[in-house]
């Protein structure tokens, strides 16, 4: 006869109702500033910049509002950050960011 020691499966449990908890946050569209999910952290680890306005002062673009943003070329914008970080454009760096910040909001 098999027997199976299931102490472990507790802590399972609450680990998983946990995760299914902060995952409730991030249901439906999040709107999350720019300078929470280019973080600081974010930055400093993939530019030589310390943070988020400190990289777009030296883009040399004039970024004050999200239509300011809107209005970069987006191959200018791209060249930008080809020369700045080791992402291939905006669209690359901004998927890494959202995704390291999802894992950081489910607790990973």
């Amino acid at each position: 006869m098999l027997n199976f020691k299931t102490s472990g499966f507790d802590d399972l449990e609450r680990n998983l109702e946990d995760l299914l908890e902060r995952s409730k946050g991030l249901d439906g569209t999040q709107s999350v500033p720019i300078v929470e999910l280019l973080s600081p952290s974010f930055v400093s680890k993939h530019t030589r910049f310390t943070n988020v306005e400190e990289m777009f002062k030296a883009s040399g673009f004039s970024i004050e509002t999200q239509e300011d943003f809107d209005a970069i070329p987006a191959d200018e914008r791209d060249e930008f950050i080809r020369s700045v970080s080791p992402f291939a454009n905006w669209q690359a760096m901004m998927k890494e960011a959202i995704k390291l910040w999802t894992a950081e909001k489910l607790g990973f």
